[in-house]
């Protein structure tokens, strides 16, 4: 009987996650290519800047500075920012800032439901966002990409709303399976990333086939090759390098609570109370990120290229730091102003550098690579911002081949999650499953019934 049902459970949802997760994938790849022609033209062709690209996507290379029109900096991501803001407050308000905070609150509060019109919105200003210099990533248009065909899906299939919730979490797990190349990952990310402390354990199979097939529809015009190039070897897990990633881990999680209180301060106590039309307000998030960029151009953008070349170790201790204080700032400017775009590659990128300044340090007292530091910053980092450790892990040893670095990314994300405490940067998140909306019927029960 048990596995009649699994068949049947497996059954019902096969060619809806199938589905979902082809038009996720050419979502992915077409998010790419619109990226990549709004990077060339604003930034590359423009400003004549060319940000490294990791080396899984193309040519990590240190730019040429001295050819940089550095005064056209801040006009061209004002302008990316204006544009966003147009496009986005006058035909889908609801893509503005972070995408996968709007899905995460759609499942929770709006019954799974996306307007049709938010993907295709989400992926034209997000490009522009993003090509523009603004500092934010790619999972939040995916995320909302993906679960906007899956509602969509749902609303010509006339799904009730728990079925509707369940493909609108595989929608998301596809999107960012395909475009990050971590099916694994993004099949628990979507489902570990609409709690604190908790899984929509329901959707966990069909987001792992909606997540593995878009994988393979991107990896077909892509490859598969994971994004950042790393030869990590086995870490040394003796005393001192434990207590090493537990330091990590702490620090992690005590920036990781900076860096939302400056993207929340930000917007709560500083973009909210300007007097300007929303249009309008991510060309001001634009303009303070060109200034940023005078001082720090490796805070535009992804930052993936630079990500990379500091796992090469081509990147000083101080220029770490000082380009984890300014994406910190740059992408708060972008996300709290309205502008669209994710907060996964920045924070990846924050916790990255972060690792690779303590990295540096210790392994003067250790016997640590601080290579293997920036990865696990970026690992425990995120654990700590997103309230996400598990998907955390999985997804940055898919991105970087990193498997070697399980035992170290376990330990120090674990104590990020718990020294960050209940805060995230993903606002929408609810404590767990019996606090939702979504499932208030079912944790419900009459006590008489119980009884």
């Amino acid at each position: 009987m048990k596995y009649k049902k699994l068949l049947d459970y497996l059954e019902s949802w096969l060619v809806c996650s199938i589905l979902i997760g082809v038009i996720a994938g050419l979502g992915a790849i077409l998010f790419s290519e619109l990226l990549e022609l709004a990077t060339n033209f604003f930034l590359a062709y423009i400003v004549n800047y060319k940000p490294p690209a990791p080396a899984g996507e193309g040519i990590t290379a240190i730019p040429d500075f001295s050819s940089v029109r550095w005064g056209l900096f801040p006009a061209v991501t004002a302008m990316g920012g204006l544009i966003s803001g147009i496009i986005v407050y006058s035909f889908a308000p609801e893509a503005e800032g972070d995408g996968t905070d709007a899905v995460i609150r759609a499942f929770h509060r709006m019954g799974g439901r996306i307007k049709n019109r938010v993907p295709l919105v989400k992926l034209i200003a997000s490009s522009i966002t993003i090509g523009s210099g603004g500092s934010a990533g790619r999972e939040g248009p995916i995320s909302q990409i993906g679960a906007g065909f899956a509602s969509l899906l749902s609303s010509l299939l006339k799904l009730d709303e728990r079925r509707r919730r369940i493909l609108l979490v595989s929608g998301m797990g596809a999107g960012i399976g395909s475009i990050f190349r971590s099916p694994l990952g993004g099949a628990i990310f979507s489902v570990e990333v609409l709690y604190k402390h908790d899984f929509e354990v329901e959707a966990l199979l069909p987001a792992f086939v909606s997540s593995v097939v878009g994988f393979g529809v991107y990896s077909m015009f892509k490859g598969t090759m994971p994004i950042f190039k790393t030869s990590l070897q086995s870490p040394p897990l003796d005393p001192l390098s434990l207590l090493s990633y537990m330091a990590l881990g702490a620090v992690s999680g005590v920036f990781a609570l900076i860096y939302i209180k400056i993207f929340y301060g930000t917007k709560f106590y500083f973009f909210d109370k300007i007097p300007v039309p929303k249009h309008f307000r991510p060309a001001i998030g634009g303009l303070l990120v060109g200034l940023i960029a005078l001082i720090a151009p490796q805070s535009t953008g992804m930052g993936y290229g630079w990500l990379q070349l500091a796992i090469w170790g081509k990147i000083s201790p101080l220029l770490l730091i000082i380009i984890v204080i300014t994406k910190m700032f740059a992408t708060s400017f972008t996300i709290s102003s309205g502008g669209s775009g994710g907060v996964f590659a920045p924070s990846l990128v924050i916790g990255g550098m972060l690792g690779g300044a303590l990295g540096a340090i210790l392994s003067n007292y250790t016997q640590i690579n601080p290579a293997s530091f920036v990865v696990l910053g970026m690992t425990s980092f995120f654990a700590g911002a997103a309230k996400v450790p598990l998907a955390s892990i999985v997804m940055v040893a898919e991105m970087t081949g990193g498997y070697s670095m399980l035992v170290p990314a376990m330990l120090s994300s674990v104590i990020s999650y718990v020294v960050s405490g209940s805060s995230s940067i993903y606002l929408e998140q609810v404590r767990n499953r019996a606090l939702s909306p979504a499932h208030k019927e079912e944790f419900s029960v009459p006590l008489l019934k119980e009884i």
